[in-house]
């Protein structure tokens, strides 16, 4: 298996309050000083420390308020050797002749470190800034399109014409080697047969195993039907510490400083989310507001313990993915293998900090794999399964 972190290019710090997917970054009750900007500086520092603690890759989204994902990657890969960059892009945003394109030069200049991570749409807010008007299942139609033409232009001449895209002799200088492998994520019926028939490795966030694994025998089956099979990617926040308080503590410290009001404001905005995965992810912590006392007007940390180990705190204040793994080491391993039983061969996870979480799972959770002999001594981002 694989484990990959993430590039957080919005930002970052030691408070969870506000961002991700589209939503603009608030400070809420932490302050200002503990905020990160994404200088190319602090990038490069998060960047080496992923290298070093064992990641085979980061993660590097897209929206509004991160820096461009193409652009800052380019510019790591000079200050990295072996990490790879998986870049999530918008199909929508540009031709995929020259996303093709851009995708080969990046493997010959990189010495070949590009993944790609299709994100087929935002919210329509969001689309629309971007001057992209189409409907969510028209949205999944395009992509597919999209896949279609960007696969055949590194096989190039390749002519398509479809409802979305009229291309002829599409080509690129030379096919890119090795030719990136495709992520995507989607919960929505239309986002599932596209994953099938087009990408590599289906992502989904991190609900509790039982979900996932309906979620997973699902797609298997859109797979087959296809004539094709897929691995399986988990996205996912982790809190790991030498003991289980100690990990439990620093998720009630992040959840300490989040207030009911921007619980509430947080909620008001991704609850009008078009996206089926943000649905399912809010209803991880439906009644929870925050504060002190029980019931649905508050709760403590543990009240977002969904499953064992698995925490729902992340979502209350942050689009996309919304859960974490909280615990000791060998706890967080454990919940590793649980996912990976069910079919999860890769593993994209960030905490906050990014640079010093990525040392915390890097020398605590990957050397409890390993002495599990579940991780080869020579490969440390590989997981037998």
């Amino acid at each position: 298996m694989r484990f990959h972190w993430f590039l957080p290019t919005s930002g970052d710090g030691r408070a969870i309050t506000g961002g991700g997917h589209g939503l603009r970054r608030v400070h809420g009750q932490s302050p200002a000083a503990a905020f990160r900007p994404p200088t190319i500086d602090y990038l490069a520092q998060v960047a080496r420390a992923a290298e070093q603690a064992g990641f085979e890759a980061v993660l590097t989204p897209t929206g509004t308020y991160c820096e461009d994902a193409w652009l800052v990657t380019a510019a790591l890969t000079q200050v990295t050797t072996r990490l790879k960059f998986l870049v999530a892009f918008r199909p929508g945003a540009l031709s995929p002749t020259l996303a093709a394109q851009m995708a080969a030069t990046y493997q010959r200049l990189s010495g070949g470190r590009l993944l790609l991570n299709v994100v087929t749409g935002g919210e329509t807010a969001e689309q629309r800034r971007f001057g992209d008007h189409l409907g969510k299942d028209e949205r999944y139609a395009r992509t597919a399109e999209f896949l279609s033409i960007v696969r055949g232009a590194w096989d190039g001449p390749f002519d398509f014409r479809g409802d979305y895209y009229d291309v002829e002799g599409a080509t690129v200088a030379e096919r890119p080697d090795p030719v990136p492998e495709l992520y995507f994520g989607g919960s929505s019926a239309a986002a599932g047969p596209v994953a099938a028939r087009h990408v590599d490795v289906y992502l989904t966030w991190g609900e509790p195993p039982s979900q996932v694994a309906a979620k997973l025998d699902w797609m298997r089956e859109l797979a087959a039907a296809e004539g094709r099979t897929l691995r399986f990617g988990i996205r996912l926040h982790v809190i790991t510490r030498d003991t289980s308080k100690e990990a439990w503590a620093e998720a009630g410290r992040l959840l300490d400083q989040i207030s009911p009001e921007d619980i509430a404001s947080a909620r008001t905005v991704l609850s009008r989310s078009e996206s089926v995965g943000q649905q399912r992810m809010l209803a991880l912590h439906e009644g929870f507001r925050g504060g002190t006392g029980g019931g649905s007007r508050g709760g403590g940390v543990r009240d977002l313990e969904i499953h064992p180990g698995l925490w729902a705190g992340v979502g209350l204040v942050r689009g996309g993915a919304g859960t974490a793994l909280v615990g000791s080491h060998a706890e967080v391993a454990d919940l590793v293998e649980e996912y990976a039983s069910l079919g999860v061969e890769e593993f994209v996870l960030s905490g906050y900090p990014h640079l010093e979480e990525a040392f915390w799972f890097g020398e605590g959770v990957l050397p409890e794999l390993r002495r599990r002999g579940l991780l080869g001594a020579g490969e440390p981002v590989r997981l037998s399964a």
